[in-house]
């Protein structure tokens, strides 16, 4: 989006509004029912262009259908700078919504570095164990970073063994947090 900046010129306050525009339609395109993620490529490119700019960490799902063509592009849970709480039972509902036979994850890490946390690592075995219950096959989960990005298909963190034990928190009083939080690395 075009900045307020009295030193932009208003030619590039016009290249701004353009490429703002020409990111919402390629984003809309992106998330049309059917399209085909033909290629991790393009699904890393679609990630990139809708996380890397977002101030708060927002964890989404691309749900696809057994020929892995986009259902639908939900950004599911939306934190603060440095966290998200993903509840495992709201993901799962959603896949069942859908009829969806396979997701691909992903969430920002505004602080600009891509690594997974513990936490990071935690959930996405968290959520691959509960998903291959009602048969949806978790793909990937990616990291944004800026114009970095980390994917744990790529690294082959989806099929080595992930932390059983859950990252230590906070105690609190009262009644126990069942909900997961991702945390920047």
């Amino acid at each position: 989006m075009a900045a307020t900046d009295s030193s932009i010129t208003p030619q590039r306050a016009r290249e701004d509004r353009a490429i703002y525009r020409a990111i919402r339609l390629l984003e809309n395109r992106m998330r049309m029912p059917g399209e085909l993620m033909h290629s991790p490529s393009a699904v890393l490119q679609f990630l990139t262009l809708h996380l890397a700019q977002k101030e708060r960490e927002i964890f989404t799902a691309l749900w696809l259908d057994a020929q892995h063509r986009v259902i639908v592009a939900d950004d599911l849970f939306l934190g603060t700078l440095t966290q998200t709480t993903v509840h495992p039972r709201e993901v799962l509902k959603r896949a069942l919504q859908l009829n969806a036979a396979a997701v691909i994850f992903a969430h920002n890490h505004p602080s600009g570095c891509a690594e997974p946390s513990y936490s990071d690592k935690w959930l996405t075995d968290v959520l691959k164990r509960a998903l291959a219950v009602i048969e949806v096959q978790v793909l990937d989960h990616v990291i944004v970073a800026g114009a970095s990005t980390l994917s744990f298909a790529e690294r082959g963190m989806l099929d080595d063994e992930q932390p059983k034990a859950q990252p230590e928190t906070k105690r609190r009083r009262g009644r126990p947090r069942k909900a997961v939080q991702t945390a920047t690395a």
